[in-house]
């Protein structure tokens, strides 16, 4: 053992005292460093939820000036393609991911595997019209809306149009049919409304994000659909309420199952939510609702999370986002035209968030 004189003694401690200081400034400067990085956290998908998601960006930038986040409304197709390739921290999708693309995430590797699915908001899909003289909320029955779609009645003064609407006089006019071009989960939503309304078109054309639409012209993403049907006079096409409302689009009241023609509002399309059963993934669909108040197109948007991420800051930003979206963000949801999540949905949603690897 080495025995130190007094003297060396006071020296080696204040050698150490120094050390020590100068270790707990470096620590300090690191921190301060690290809090002051900007996170980047890219996303992609869906275009139904995009001016929700791109307002909760800005929103959630504010509050934390550190992470920012960027949203690219591209489709749910492509959405899903770029979340199970990894080129983006998280995708978007109205529609529930397939099987296989569940399974890909699921079974790989490396990077390690996982997902988590968690509903965002609640929406409904319109059909919005620009008919030149005819006003708002024109009735159409699940006969109309599926033969409008199918080509089969091809000018608005149809007789059947009429007789929905003995108030309304309709022009000599050819109808156009404005549809999605690209993979959507919009396309998906709707199609599968009418797959379960029409044996006929379930026969001909089927559901899925992309179809071979009988008649029509399309457009990518619901920005571009809203964009056609107010350029096209005679025109009808498939949105989401927020996009028809901020195109100040004229809205179709729609047959129910119930037989009852409503609107989207809160109420109506709450009454549809509520009819969705969810998995264990928190993902589900119900393509024609029961109930004589709900609204007959509405379902969830969703975000697809990783389990695991390379970096534990983009995880922890991922997570704090959509903390963000689920708490805070919701208030945003009936201003922009969507429906928040009800209070058992988002708990369940938050819950899902634990899921993600800290």
């Amino acid at each position: 053992m080495v025995t130190l004189h007094p003297l060396e003694r006071r020296s080696f401690l204040k050698f150490l005292s120094a050390t020590v200081a100068g270790f707990a400034a470096s620590q300090t400067n690191w921190q301060r460093v690290f809090a002051q990085q900007t996170i980047t956290i890219n996303g992609a998908g869906a275009t139904f939820p995009a001016p929700i998601y791109q307002t909760w960006a800005q929103e959630f930038g504010k509050k934390n000036p550190n992470i920012q986040v960027n949203y690219q409304s591209v489709g749910s197709g492509a959405g899903r393609r770029q979340f199970v390739a990894r080129t983006v921290d998280f995708g978007a999708s109205d529609s529930v991911p397939r099987p296989e693309e569940i399974n890909q995430i699921e079974n790989e590797a490396n990077p390690p595997k996982g997902m988590v699915s968690v509903p965002m908001v609640g929406g409904a899909l319109v059909a919005a019209y620009n008919i030149p003289g005819v006003g708002p909320e024109i009735r159409l029955s699940r006969l109309a809306l599926a033969n409008i779609f199918l080509g089969k009645i091809k000018n608005w003064n149809d007789p059947l149009l009429a007789g929905l609407n003995p108030q309304v006089t309709f022009p000599d006019l050819p109808i156009t049919v404005v549809h999605r071009s690209d993979g959507s989960g919009t396309t998906d939503i709707f199609t599968t409304h009418l797959n379960a309304i029409s044996p006929e078109w379930k026969q001909k054309v089927g559901r899925g994000s992309s179809v071979n639409w009988p008649t029509g012209v399309g457009a990518r993403g619901n920005e571009g659909v809203s964009e056609q049907i107010k350029q096209i006079p005679g025109s009808i096409g498939y949105v989401e309420f927020g996009f028809a409302k901020l195109n100040n689009l004229n809205i179709a009241r729609l047959e129910n199952r119930a037989g009852k023609f409503v609107t989207p509002n809160v109420e109506t399309e709450k009454a549809a939510l509520a009819r969705i059963q969810l998995d264990e993934r928190l993902l589900g669909v119900d393509p024609d609702p029961s109930g004589e108040d709900s609204y007959p197109i509405a379902g969830y948007t969703w975000i697809l999370a990783y389990k695991v991420y390379p970096k534990a800051e983009t995880s922890k930003a991922v997570r704090e986002f959509l903390r963000y979206g689920l708490t805070e963000g919701q208030a945003f949801a009936e201003q922009l035209g969507y429906v928040p999540l009800p209070e058992e949905t988002r708990q369940k949603a938050l819950a899902a968030l634990e899921g993600i690897t800290p």
